[in-house]
């Protein structure tokens, strides 16, 4: 009986050391399985699956139309929107089939997994937002095309000078909003458009004044650069006016800016002399071409002038107006607030 019990123990024994021994290795083989499918994982996502360092947010990418998928997984893994082009295939195939991508303008505002980008070009999510654009009153051509290319990546502003050539003064300054993948013309066409309809709304006034549109909106250029409220654009609106009707220069320093950068206060004497058609101080009358996009309110000041017996302005340090009868009297104004 003694040895049938130690037997019996005896075998218990070996029989929980082979087990322990036994989950002991397919623990560690767990453990070893679990660390190499972390390992293998971790490399996966990061050099697959994670997004390039060097990925272009803030960006619009256009797939061409016609684009196979091969053409297109090669395309984003060159500009940084995946990492793997292979992988991005798979999955565009999973996502879509033999179908392929779709075409158009893609608009990357953060980065994004190639899970993500793949999704997103199989299915057409664009992710085009308006974008909200502010044309001050008083923007020339120029500086409109700086604002559009700052805010649209896609924007070509070359094509849009193109485009607006001989325009200046008939885009309307408003606030609009875009597509990000906005073209050039389309924002020319808009501008144009928004002002042909708020032209058309004072019809009634300008055919009243007596005044050609081209004239107005050049006269308008001038007081939207000139003056900053109704009345001032009003009251130089008139004096503008007289001058052009007894035959004396605008003489208006606005007009340097637009054709050299310079204002009021570092033109010199050689710049008032100097021979070129925007030049008011040695032609007289308009100067050949609008020098800016003015706002309505400029546009109303023109055709609604303040008649006084001014013949003279100026503007000082702090944008105050001074206005003189006499010649004489507007040089002791400028010695007191410009010198």
């Amino acid at each position: 009986m003694y040895k049938l019990s130690q037997l019996i123990k005896e075998s218990f024994r070996i029989y929980y050391k082979k087990t322990v021994i036994y989950l002991s290795f397919h623990k560690r083989k767990t453990v070893l399985i679990a660390v190499g499918l972390f390992v293998v994982l971790s490399t996966f996502y990061v050099a697959i699956w994670k997004a390039p360092a060097e990925f272009p947010t803030e960006s619009t990418i256009t797939i061409e139309k016609g684009s196979t998928l091969s053409n297109v997984a090669n395309q984003l893994k060159e500009q940084n929107i995946v990492r793997s082009s292979l992988w991005l295939r798979n999955l565009a195939i999973i996502f879509n089939g033999e179908k392929g991508v779709l075409s158009g303008d893609y608009f990357f505002d953060k980065k994004e997994s190639i899970w993500s980008v793949a999704k997103r070009i199989t299915t057409g999510d664009f992710d085009l937002n308006l974008i909200e654009v502010v044309i001050p009153e008083g923007a020339t051509n120029y500086e409109i095309g700086r604002i559009l290319e700052a805010k649209s990546d896609s924007f070509d502003r070359e094509e849009f000078m193109v485009l607006v050539d001989g325009k200046e003064g008939y885009l309307f300054p408003d606030t609009y909003l875009f597509l990000p993948n906005v073209k050039a013309k389309e924002v020319a066409r808009e501008l144009n458009n928004n002002f042909i309809e708020k032209i058309a709304e004072i019809d009634e006034e300008i055919r009243a004044s007596g005044i050609p549109i081209d004239k107005i909106i050049k006269m308008a250029s001038i007081l939207e650069k000139e003056a900053r409220t109704t009345e001032t654009r009003r009251t130089i609106s008139g004096i503008l006016w007289e001058r052009i009707k007894i035959g004396m220069a605008l003489q208006v320093d606005a007009v340097f800016t637009y054709a050299n950068g310079k204002n009021s206060f570092t033109l010199s004497t050689a710049d008032l002399r100097e021979d070129h058609p925007y030049n008011t101080y040695t032609n007289k009358g308009l100067p050949p071409t609008p020098i800016a996009n003015p706002g309505l309110d400029s546009i109303l000041a023109t055709i609604n002038p303040i008649k006084s017996d001014y013949l003279f302005f100026l503007s000082d340090m702090d944008g105050e107006m001074h206005y003189s009868v006499t010649f004489k009297e507007h040089v002791r104004k400028k010695n007191i607030y410009l010198n």
